[in-house]
């Protein structure tokens, strides 16, 4: 995907989407500064993001680094035999102007620039051309209240502010909290040490800070990227995020003695460009920065240039530490670049060690459709109430990741100046290895919510202390029998016959910034512990760059231990070679070993066992697939995973409960046994169907199979309405479907008679007892008469959307529900169709429909139809609404996206059905020797020395009831 600008905002003109630096205030007092002026606390700080395509402008990449004149003459050269007569490049006013750069920002003003776009492209020193950007920043206030019921409402639990984690809720004494950050997290006794910051320098990318500020001690230098002539901070918020590391008076930083190098990115407007950001990351590799914050994300994590230039910062030894994202508690909304391996990824909790609600979840979707995600947030830390210095002196509490990101930064600032004697072992991995060996975890929380746990600075100095450069693996073991931490995986035993569990492992290395495996990874079974009933198979980076890689293991119990009840365990282990270090001769090398847990159990029946296919499932940032709830306005991208371990996560673990085994399925419809699953989930695809799939499926239909759909709209007119500019392609961009595939559908479906409509339906109704909400979904336009079809009365959304000054209060009566037992032969399984995934989908759900997902599972499963479903049916078919069968939209461009359509000759047809994935199982070499019982504490990284105990002064706590 073209650039989202540095911010890695939605690429959207119409719609605002993340809140990285959502400010809950807790100030005691009222705060005076042009961010934050008299905030109760019933108020917080809402910060959204929007941006435009700069019309006519275009950030030219090159393939390397030039100086001005070099790179003026390649862009003559293009565009002088291009046909395109007006143009310039546009010139800088920034410190970074006076070096060599990789990138100019060129302004084409004739109105047919294709012909200018295509010759930059082809110029052979030219990486990509892609539209300048400008984003604008909105500071609002919100009451809390407010914003709890409106639009996040379905993700609260019982209304708590913050995410419970197990503990006991019984009265008790609570703790007052020190005002210091510093002093909570025992920075005190680094300083006590002579470790203050000193001789690192460490960077601030935000709004600027003021060269007399009282708190500072050591502003190396400002810098300028914006159109504006100051270096001041007209906003507050640089000066919070500064101070959170080097402040060193009233609300004190961790590295007061650090040298800060702000790099003001934002106009006191709140606008910025990418082409800003690009030329200070550049500066701050060439300045030699050795940590830098940012504050910062969204969800794009394909966005080029910014991710490329991401590497090329912790290639060049800079240690990234980013906010995960404020779109908690929903999972799989890690936001970029925290989500990427070589940078430290920081989620936020409270000072009663709870995970902040607000605080985004795992698992990162780059994996999708096979596997499951790598584990992040690394690290939290303290990010609510936090004290920092206000804008002209003075301290307030902000809340927020933005605030937990810099808590890290800062503390790692420290960490690197008391290490300064271990030269080139202080790296982005090693830095990341001694935070996450040293967390401490916190209880009855998952991996995918606090990553490896609770920052531990004095613990995190006695690791980099003594620290031995090595490979580690994140996470450090695969236990799929540890609850809650290693949710989702230990919540379902492993069986026989079931699809591979697929776990995706970072790998770190210490060594140096490239490296690779060396042979294979190897699988060593315990035969004590019943290992030989696990199958293990492996796929992993051929290049680890930089500083990381990756290694998906793949496992399943084989068919000796198709009736074993039991745990099976045994490890891995792989070694990992790099270049040698300055100095020395020979190459790097460490091993490690991933310890492997595993429960297992008799395969269970036929009818327990559910499908989920993920492989029809397409979301952003690959392409522009839009939000299936067109309400949610600030939102438009569907870009959660559609993962039953993401948005789908409550209906997985309800499912769960209720006593379904459900398995995820990667591939096409012709690589599952249909005899082993009783109902095959279909939940908002956006993909096609291969032929051989829809005939498969028929087959296994009559054999048995029944198949559960919840689709959502479809309509071609709406889809145009929520257009936007692509700066890949350099035009409006048209989602290629709707909520859901919904023309895909209907081939599908074609093999019974039915079909879903083009009309998009909206609107609350009552379901026997239960209140229902149908928040954008389609409607079922023809089914047969010997099925159950149920209707409800519901809105035109569509023309809502369409005219929005109309009179749009009539109700219809639209079909929303089908049932129907297929007629092929006695054995036949059941269909079961509902137009809508928003009462399953937590990311915008109104009202949940667990209650009516269990009864239609009772009638797939066991041909009993329910009684709610029976009383009612749909008596006069005729009385429904009138409506089309959708066609697809012309000129659709959802082949460039698309594992099943291939453009020919601009007529997009089917792919050659691929090959179903057969995994190699790697030879087992069985060991005769017996695990530890808890992976988690046997788990350590190698050090040159004994750590040594730092004295730690007592803390005073104050208790009141």
């Amino acid at each position: 995907m073209a650039p989202v600008f540095a911010l890695y905002i939605i690429l959207t003109v119409l719609f605002p989407l993340f809140r990285c630096e959502d400010f809950y205030t807790t100030s005691e007092n009222h705060v005076e500064s042009p961010l934050c002026c008299n905030l109760t606390v019933t108020e917080r700080i809402d910060v959204d993001y929007s941006s435009k395509v700069i019309e006519n402008e275009y950030i030219v990449t090159f393939d390397g680094y030039y100086k001005s004149n070099a790179r003026a003459s390649y862009i003559t050269a293009a565009l002088n035999n291009s046909g395109i007569k007006s143009w310039k490049i546009l010139s800088r006013e920034n410190p970074a102007s006076d070096y060599p750069s990789d990138f100019d920002v060129v302004l084409i003003e004739e109105t047919d620039k294709s012909l200018g776009l295509d010759a930059l492209t082809d110029h052979p020193s030219i990486k990509r051309v892609t539209s300048q950007r400008m984003v604008l920043r909105t500071l609002k206030f919100i009451n809390t209240h407010e914003y709890v019921r409106r639009g996040r409402n379905s993700l609260s639990q019982n209304g708590q502010f913050w995410q419970a984690t197990g503990r006991h809720t019984s009265r008790r004494l609570l703790r007052a909290i020190p005002r210091q950050i510093t002093s909570v997290l025992q920075a005190d006794a680094l300083w006590n040490m002579g470790i203050t910051g000193k001789g690192i320098k460490v960077a601030v990318f935000d709004t600027g800070l003021s060269k007399t500020h009282p708190h500072f001690r050591k502003i190396k230098e400002r810098t300028n990227w914006t159109n504006e002539k100051t270096l001041d901070d007209g906003l507050g918020h640089g000066t919070f995020v500064a101070g959170l590391i080097a402040s060193s008076k009233e609300c004190l930083g961790f590295a007061p003695d650090s040298e800060l190098h702000i790099f003001r990115v934002f106009t006191n407007n709140q606008v910025s460009y990418t082409s800003w950001f690009l030329d200070a990351f550049n500066y701050a590799i060439l300045k030699k920065i050795n940590v830098l914050n940012l504050s910062i994300g969204g969800p794009d994590f394909k966005d080029h240039p910014f991710v490329d230039k991401v590497w090329e910062l912790t290639a060049n030894r800079v240690i990234m530490v980013s906010a995960i994202g404020n779109d908690g508690p929903l999972y799989g909304t890690l936001n970029n670049p925290a989500d990427q391996m070589d940078v430290i990824g920081v989620g936020g909790i409270d000072f009663e060690d709870h995970i902040a609600k607000f605080s985004s979840r795992g698992m990162t979707t780059w994996e999708l459709p096979q596997g499951y995600g790598r584990v992040k947030p690394d690290i939290v830390t303290y990010g609510a109430g936090v004290r920092g210095p206000n804008i002209k002196g003075g301290c307030r509490s902000l809340s927020g990741t933005s605030v937990a990101s810099p808590v890290v930064a800062g503390a790692v600032t420290l960490l690197a100046s008391g290490v300064l004697h271990r030269g080139d072992d202080i790296n982005p991995a090693s830095v990341k290895q001694a935070l996450i060996a040293s967390a401490r975890r916190i209880p009855g929380v998952n991996m995918f919510e606090q990553g490896h746990g609770k920052l531990n600075l004095v613990k995190a100095y006695q690791i980099l202390n003594s620290y031995k450069p090595q490979a580690s693996l994140i996470p450090s073991y695969i236990d799929l029998s540890e609850c809650p931490y290693m949710w989702p995986y230990c919540t379902q035993p492993m069986y026989a016959g079931a699809m591979p569990v697929v776990v995706n492992v970072t790998i770190l290395n210490g060594l140096g910034v490239s490296g690779h495996i060396i042979g294979k990874p190897q699988w060593f079974p315990y035969t004590p512990q019943n290992g030989q009933y696990l199958d293990v198979a492996f796929s992993y980076s051929e290049l680890l760059w930089p500083w990381s890689g990756w290694l998906a293991v793949s496992l399943s119990v084989n068919p000796k231990g198709i009736g074993y009840e039991g745990v099976a365990q045994g490890h891995i282990s792989l070694t990992v070679q790099s270049p040698p270090a300055q100095g020395e001769s020979e190459p790097r090398q460490s091993t490690v070993i991933l310890p492997i847990r595993a429960k297992i159990i008799p395969t269970p029946p036929r009818h327990k066992r559910l499908l989920w296919d993920q492989y029809h499932n397409l979301r952003y940032p690959p392409g522009y697939f839009p939000r299936d709830n067109l309400k949610i306005k600030n939102d438009p991208l569907d870009w959660n995973g559609d993962h039953i371990h993401t948005n789908f996560k409550d209906m997985y673990q309800h499912l769960r409960n209720s006593g379904y085994y459900i398995e995820v399925l990667g591939s096409p419809f012709n690589c599952f046994d249909a005899s082993q699953y009783g109902t095959l989930l279909i939940v908002d695809p956006e993909e096609e169907y291969f032929p051989e799939e829809i005939s498969k499926i028929k087959r296994d239909v009559d054999a048995g199979l029944s198949i559960i759909i919840f689709a959502d709209w479809y309509n071609v007119t709406v889809m145009k309405r929520v257009k936007f500019y692509d700066e890949n392609t350099r035009q409006w961009w048209m989602p290629d479907t709707g909520g859901a595939n919904v023309p895909a559908l209907n081939d599908l479906l074609a093999l019974w008679g039915v079909e879903l409509g083009n009309k998009v339906f909206d609107g609350p109704f009552k379901f026997g007892d239960h209140e229902m909400y149908y928040a954008s979904g389609t409607s079922i336009a023809k089914f047969p008469d010997d099925g159950v079809l149920i209707s409800q009365k519901l809105k035109d959304q569509g023309q809502q959307i369409l005219d929005p000054d109309g009179d749009h209060e009539e109700t219809y009566n639209a079909p929303i529900l089908g049932l129907m037992q297929s007629k092929a032969s006695d054995k036949s399984g059941r269909l079961v169709v509902y137009g809508d995934s928003n009462c399953i989908d937590a990311s915008h759900m109104d009202k949940a429909c667990y209650w009516m997902l269990d009864a239609i599972l009772e009638y797939t499963s066991s041909a009993h139809m329910p009684l709610i479903f029976k009383n009612n049916r749909m008596i006069d078919t005729a009385a429904k609404v009138e409506t089309d069968v959708p066609e697809r939209m012309e000129g659709n461009k959802l082949y460039r996206y698309s594992k099943v359509l291939d453009n020919h000759l601009g007529d997009s047809q089917a792919k050659a059905l691929p090959q179903c994935p057969q995994l190699v199982w790697a030879q087992p070499v069985p060991l005769n020797i017996s695990a530890p019982t808890n992976f988690y504490q046997s788990q350590r990284l190698l050090s040159l020395t004994e750590e040594t105990p730092i004295p730690i002064a007592p803390v005073s706590h104050q208790f009141r009831v």
